[in-house]
């Protein structure tokens, strides 16, 4: 069985962490990557058992994981869909050869409903990935698409 950490980098998210964390039951680790934090958001990852890790100027990825082979990469505004928890446990009983990527779609909420992503995007990748846009996964042409969505909410 695959061994995934949901990665997310945060900075003053306590009002939107919560709601991120508790969809991540999936995950067998949770890694804050914090920024510069000054409201609740350390406080409320800790309360869901999540190893805090403080950023360094420049640095996005290659953090100390535990056991990880697979991260989960998710913003602090984003939570995943039941039908992608579901995915996640199926596709951690598999066997993966640890080179592929995996992507999903984004419904995002607007002030005028939600909004269907057509183009997945990469987000379930090898503890090993060197290929970073900022704080997430490059884009990768080959990665094959998981079932669920990734739901992207605006700011509370």
């Amino acid at each position: 069985m695959s061994w995934l950490a949901a990665l997310v980098h945060t900075h003053n998210d306590g009002l939107r962490l919560g709601r991120c964390l508790e969809t991540l039951y999936p995950c067998d680790e949770l890694v804050i990557v914090d920024h510069g934090s000054c409201d609740a958001t350390l406080h409320i990852a800790r309360e869901y058992g999540a190893k805090i890790v403080i950023a360094k100027a420049g640095h996005f990825s290659h953090f100390p994981i535990n056991e990880a082979s697979w991260l989960l990469c998710l913003r602090a505004s984003e939570s995943i869909s039941e039908a992608l928890a579901a995915s996640l446990y199926e596709w951690k009983s598999a066997v993966h050869d640890g080179g592929s990527a995996f992507s999903m779609l984004i419904r995002e909420e607007t002030a005028h409903g939600w909004l269907d992503n057509r183009e997945a995007e990469t987000r379930l990748v090898p503890s090993t990935w060197g290929r970073w846009d900022g704080f997430l996964p490059m884009r990768d042409a080959s990665a094959s698409a998981l079932q669920g969505e990734i739901l992207r909410f605006s700011v509370p």
